[in-house]
């Protein structure tokens, strides 16, 4: 049997999905569950977040790409994943700019390093 790579999961809006989707991250896991969550108005915090833990137990998945705005939504669950796999990375969005003050990776980065590194 081949060995195969990791995947990319992606919470994100519907233009974000479909970039990443054009791209070719979709899959489907044995179990019929796809790697990606297109987070719509409707979208509860609860399914959000019940995504979200899903891809942080899958051992298919590699990195967790989530837009910043819908990371926001459930702060407490990505502040206490603290594991290097899957890495959770927050990216921007059509509507909602990146704000590196608000990315908890980012800020747990720059913690590891003096101030003066960063000048």
């Amino acid at each position: 049997m081949a060995l195969r790579g990791k995947l990319i999961a992606v919470l994100g809006d519907e233009d974000t999905c479909t970039g990443f989707l054009l791209g070719g991250i979709g899959e489907l896991n044995k179990n019929r569950r796809p790697n990606f969550l297109v987070v719509e108005k409707e979208t509860s915090v609860a399914e959000i977040e019940e995504t979200f833990k899903s891809f942080l137990s899958r051992d298919d998945i590699g990195i967790i790409l989530i837009n910043q705005y819908i990371a926001e939504m459930i702060r407490h669950v990505i502040d206490a994943h603290t594991l290097s796999i899957p890495a959770v990375l927050e990216i921007p969005s059509k509507e909602h700019p990146y704000d590196a003050s608000k990315d908890s990776i980012l800020r747990r980065a720059k913690g590891m390093f003096s101030t003066d590194d960063f000048r």
